[in-house]
């Protein structure tokens, strides 16, 4: 391979590690209105159609777009997020998983100890059509989700919006936010 050759590959992987690395930025911003959506999933292994504007009328919502099931990070975001139920719960929130790849493992994870443990549910995005409508894809692949997650009030307005394709942060971001609403009430 060239000399030329080399500097290209070389400046063609740093530009996609730079854009992998890079968070996103969140499209809604706390005051815009959540789009009110419908999906196919599971939780504890059994299938379930979540609506979005039937889990706000409980509470705020939780809704947290991941990009493929069965991956190290969204394997480690699910298992926070179920670890942190308890204290969600106690807040009076419900919590979503929203995923447009690897939808034939959603079953499998929403049971799995070690993911989602079936504290709760997980839903199918095919083609990242609810994604989309909340600008939650990612730039180099918009088939598949990006790591962002939302806060929504019962009035369908976001509280909070968190993204970033480091999966560490997502809980601590959104329980803050809920707990913070909560306070407010």
């Amino acid at each position: 391979m060239t000399r030329h050759a080399l500097m290209n590959q070389a400046l063609i992987a740093a530009f996609a590690a730079a854009l992998v690395a890079s968070p996103a930025l969140a499209a809604l911003k706390p005051g815009d209105k959540a789009p009110d959506f419908t999906a196919q999933g599971y939780q504890a292994g059994k299938a379930l159609t979540f609506s979005l504007a039937d889990a706000r009328k409980k509470g705020p919502v939780v809704l947290y777009f991941f990009p493929a099931a069965d991956t190290k990070g969204c394997n480690l975001e699910a298992k926070m997020f179920a670890d942190a139920m308890p204290e969600f719960a106690a807040n009076g929130a419900t919590v979503i998983g929203v995923t447009a790849g690897k939808l034939d493992k959603l079953q499998q994870i929403s049971s799995d100890t070690d993911k989602c443990s079936g504290k709760f549910p997980v839903a199918a995005d095919p083609g990242a059509k609810i994604a989309r409508s909340y600008d939650s894809v990612m730039t180099a692949m918009p088939n598949l989700s990006d790591r962002t997650s939302y806060v929504i009030a019962p009035d369908g307005s976001v509280i909070h919006a968190y993204s970033k394709l480091d999966p560490t942060e997502h809980v601590a971001q959104t329980l803050s936010a809920v707990k913070a609403w909560k306070a407010k009430k």
